[in-house]
């Protein structure tokens, strides 16, 4: 089957099976924190259609895998954190095939959800493996980004920042003290790990907006 950018009719096929995904979402979510909730899925789906667009990447591999790709859960500070994305490739490929989509396609599905994780460290190794890590990096990034730190860093029950210290400045940054300090250790360098050129783009205009909120906070800090 060709790919979705040029083949309409998969195109409309695809769009049928969107609402297939987004219920099976709503099982595996039921223990999502706020920060990767259905809203955080479908955001990422937007940005990886744009993306796909952008790059001239398959969208029958990337729709569902951006669909798919927190369907298994697994809590910021639980050690098993490194596996979630390797776990929820193999809930996905399990859920598509129940479902008879294109056996085909599940491989690359499947890799493109298990190396779209920061915390795996899996390389992306096919174009739409690529488009799917930089559409869920851009949801980490920009005012979406801003508000899903400070949610995360609340519900965790951390300090907004180190009175000391605010920015890190004296000390190495540790995110599991102190929310701010997540600006130093992840979201500020994921521009420089953007994968495609429509990525890196779209990172750098959102990772500008939260350099400017960190020079207001040190202003209304220091003031």
């Amino acid at each position: 089957m060709g790919s979705l950018v040029a083949d309409k009719p998969f195109l409309l096929l695809i769009t049928l099976w969107e609402p297939r995904f987004e219920s099976f979402l709503y099982t595996c979510l039921q223990a999502a924190d706020a920060a990767h909730d259905l809203a955080h899925i479908r955001r990422v789906v937007t940005s990886a259609k744009r993306l796909a667009h952008a790059e001239g990447a398959a969208l029958e591999i990337v729709v569902p895998a951006a669909w798919l790709h927190d369907c298994v859960i697994v809590a910021k500070d639980d050690p098993r954190r490194k596996e979630a994305s390797r776990l929820a490739a193999q809930t996905a490929v399990t859920f598509l095939r129940s479902v008879e989509y294109p056996e085909a396609h599940l491989s690359p599905i499947a890799h493109a959800i298990a190396a779209h994780s920061f915390s795996a460290n899996i390389p992306p190794e096919t174009l739409e493996a690529r488009v799917v890590q930089d559409a869920d990096r851009l949801d980490a990034l920009g005012a979406i980004g801003l508000s899903r730190c400070l949610l995360t860093g609340g519900a965790l029950g951390r300090p907004l920042y180190d009175p000391d210290d605010p920015f890190a400045e004296h000390r190495p940054a540790d995110d599991a003290q102190f929310t701010i300090d997540h600006f130093y250790t992840k979201l500020l360098r994921l521009p420089a790990t953007m994968q495609t050129e429509a990525g890196r783009q779209e990172a750098q205009t959102r990772v500008t907006f939260m350099t400017h909120y960190l020079d207001v906070l040190r202003h209304e800090i220091e003031a």
